[in-house]
């Protein structure tokens, strides 16, 4: 009988251990809070679009609720760069920057969890939140009646601001202070591929797509046509830390 009775107790064992093992593999996985901050590139911007910050807490154990800020520079579809006689480049049209500031509240859902060596973790992600955008004038250089530069915002009605008069471009952060604002909201999907070893640090690549809606038109250059929304598709290189 007592031999009988450890049979069973051996094969009750045999059959846990995988499941055991299993929910130790995924209790590892888990983490309850994650911090990351990164770079991105997206088709309205320059080389570095902005900056990305992303704080998540766990919901569940598959979903995290999010809480994101981005800081991009968005960019007229018709910006092309010019070279001067003075070998510098600037935006010929071009009359204000838009900086957006957006505000994200998201969900994320872990479809892939990360393997115990080496995985790689898929989420997929959703936000939304308001944005702000900061319209900052665009100075050019232009050239003076005694030959030195003075900088001045371009104004395409101005027949001092023509391509042969332009110098080069202003200082980038010389109109802030005469900036104004553009409100509106925003809205992301994306897919999150989170790598490394370590438990404590990760690093990433988040892929997706993302309009901002401002509620009037955010002119940024005069003479071509300009619009409250603006569509993106993006790619996000991150790093950061979860516990």
């Amino acid at each position: 009988m007592r031999l009988k009775l450890h049979i069973v107790l051996f094969f009750l064992v045999a059959w846990a251990a995988p499941t055991l093992s299993n929910a130790q593999e995924l209790d590892d996985d888990l983490y309850l809070s994650q911090f990351v901050w990164g770079v991105n590139k997206a088709s309205n911007s320059g080389l570095i679009g902005g900056f990305m910050f992303r704080y998540s807490k766990m919901k569940n154990e598959k979903t995290y609720q999010s809480y994101g800020l981005e800081i991009v520079n968005i960019k007229h579809a018709k910006e092309r760069r010019e070279s001067t006689l003075t070998g510098s480049s600037y935006i010929f049209g071009k009359s204000n920057y838009l900086y957006n500031f957006r505000f994200q509240y998201g969900l994320e859902r872990r479809l892939f969890r990360k393997a115990a060596q080496q995985g790689v973790q898929i989420n997929f992600l959703t936000s939304i939140g308001p944005s702000i955008g900061l319209v900052t004038p665009y100075y050019i250089e232009v050239a003076g009646d005694d030959a030195s530069g003075n900088r001045q915002q371009y104004d395409p009605n101005n027949p001092a601001h023509q391509r042969g008069s332009i110098l080069g471009p202003g200082g980038i952060f010389q109109g802030v202070p005469e900036s104004s604002f553009a409100f509106g909201g925003n809205l992301k999907a994306a897919m999150t591929f989170e790598f490394g070893g370590s438990k404590k640090n990760i690093a990433g690549i988040e892929v997706g797509a993302l309009i901002d809606v401002f509620a009037q038109k955010v002119i940024i250059m005069p003479n071509a046509e300009n619009s409250a929304f603006y569509p993106n598709v993006y790619i996000t290189f991150y790093y950061g830390s979860q516990r």
